[in-house]
């Protein structure tokens, strides 16, 4: 079975088996990751971050102000791709066995959101939900839960990554006024919305490939016999 057939099985899978968990709530930190790329760029390109809102349906909006109009290029690509990427940043740290610096890393950025970017009630009740949840796990919670729920949010996470790109495209295909990055991109680019949304969906595409090899990989070390260590003797 080839890689990519392996991939669209497991998302799929993952898919259907995380919405018959109680983890909407955690579907919000795709959202966080997502908005905190338009933010980080947006400083990287000497912009001005003003605020950025999360909201229960798992959208977000980050208000900016930039210095030079060719910087919303950049700007607008981070979003889709800063979630694709951290998707598969969690099932490398999973692979290499690192899941705790993977918790550490989320938390430090939910810190960082909260302090510096997000105001609106809801987005900082979350913020503040998932790194006291987060923390315990860290400091109390038995290694077999921890790593339960390392994997939940990182199959969330990879899900949402691959999802919400798609979602783009039938927007794009419906209203292309209303396909979020994807609009703002063809308005600065000349390219239609539609094909900036299937750009997206092919990296979230290609980012889930590479974080499914790592977490299969990683299940064939775990099964895979020791050999045994050959001794010679000389007389």
């Amino acid at each position: 079975m080839s890689n990519w057939v392996k991939t669209i099985l497991f998302l799929i899978g993952s898919a259907i088996l995380t919405h018959w968990l109680p983890s909407s709530f955690f579907r919000n930190l795709d959202t966080m990751v997502h908005e905190f790329g338009h933010a980080a760029v947006t400083l990287a390109l000497s912009g001005k971050v003003m605020y950025i809102e999360l909201y229960r349906d798992h959208s977000g909006v980050t208000y900016s102000q930039l210095t030079k109009s060719w910087a919303l290029i950049p700007v607008s690509l981070a979003g889709y791709m800063t979630a694709s990427l951290f998707a598969w940043f969690l099932f490398s740290a999973y692979a290499r066995g690192k899941q705790r610096l993977g918790l550490q890393v989320m938390t430090g950025l939910s810190a960082l959101s909260l302090v510096l970017f997000v105001r609106n009630g809801f987005g900082v009740s979350f913020l503040l939900g998932f790194i006291v949840v987060t923390v315990l796990a860290l400091a109390l919670a038995p290694k077999w839960l921890r790593d339960f729920y390392y994997l939940l949010l990182a199959f969330l996470c990879l899900e949402e990554s691959v999802f919400g790109p798609l979602s783009l495209v039938v927007y794009a295909a419906q209203n292309s006024r209303a396909a979020g990055d994807a609009t703002n991109l063809a308005a600065h680019t000349g390219l239609p919305a539609i094909v900036w949304a299937v750009l997206f969906s092919l990296f979230a595409l290609w980012c889930a490939k590479q974080a499914v090899q790592a977490f299969l990989g990683r299940k064939k070390e775990a099964h895979r016999p020791s050999r045994p260590t050959a001794i010679s003797y000389r007389e």
